[in-house]
């Protein structure tokens, strides 16, 4: 079987169902590899920014390796089919903006179109706008002094002395700026 077959068969497995979603991020993924020249990444290497949390997003974690836990997988939700793709070893990155599809096709209709088309067909390559994020951290936990739950220190906010998680703490705002 074709290797491009196989990665799509474990993409659907992983996601649930084909759809034409799925193929959005499947196409991105394997134009970004031959764009900057990437591959499975076990590390942080390979990293993603997504302006969207939509079905394309599981394609690229199959084949990328890219994921939130391991800190490669990043949003940037402006709600538009872009992703940008970067390649930590070689300084090379890439932003790929969906173009607009055909107008008045049924969902069947437009699967089959994302399925046939080439990617060069379906993308803009532009140049990445958000500069490659620094490698994931991580951060000491901290008791949270109002419920007592632990949070990242990141995130932890300081009010009338204690420390306070996002939940408990009261931001405090006299403009709405």
């Amino acid at each position: 079987m074709d290797e491009n077959k196989v990665l799509w068969k474990k993409c659907v497995e992983f996601h649930g169902h084909e759809c034409g979603g799925l193929t959005i991020g499947y196409k991105a993924a394997l134009y970004a590899m031959k764009l900057i020249d990437i591959t499975f990444s076990d590390d942080e290497d390979v990293v993603c920014i997504s302006e969207n949390d939509a079905c394309g997003v599981d394609a690229i974690q199959v084949i990328l390796g890219c994921s939130v836990g391991k800190g490669n997988l990043l949003f940037h939700m402006t709600g538009k089919q872009a992703f940008s793709f970067y390649n930590r070893k070689n300084g090379k990155a890439v932003r790929l903006v969906m173009k607009k599809k055909p107008e008045g096709m049924t969902r069947e209709e437009s699967f089959t179109y994302y399925q046939t088309t080439e990617p060069e067909v379906m993308f803009d390559v532009k140049e990445a706008i958000i500069k490659v994020p620094e490698r994931a951290r991580i951060f000491r936990s901290v008791v949270c002094e109002c419920c007592g739950e632990v949070t990242a220190e990141e995130y932890v906010h300081l009010q009338e002395g204690k420390k306070l998680c996002p939940d408990c703490y009261k931001e405090y705002r006299r403009f709405n700026i």
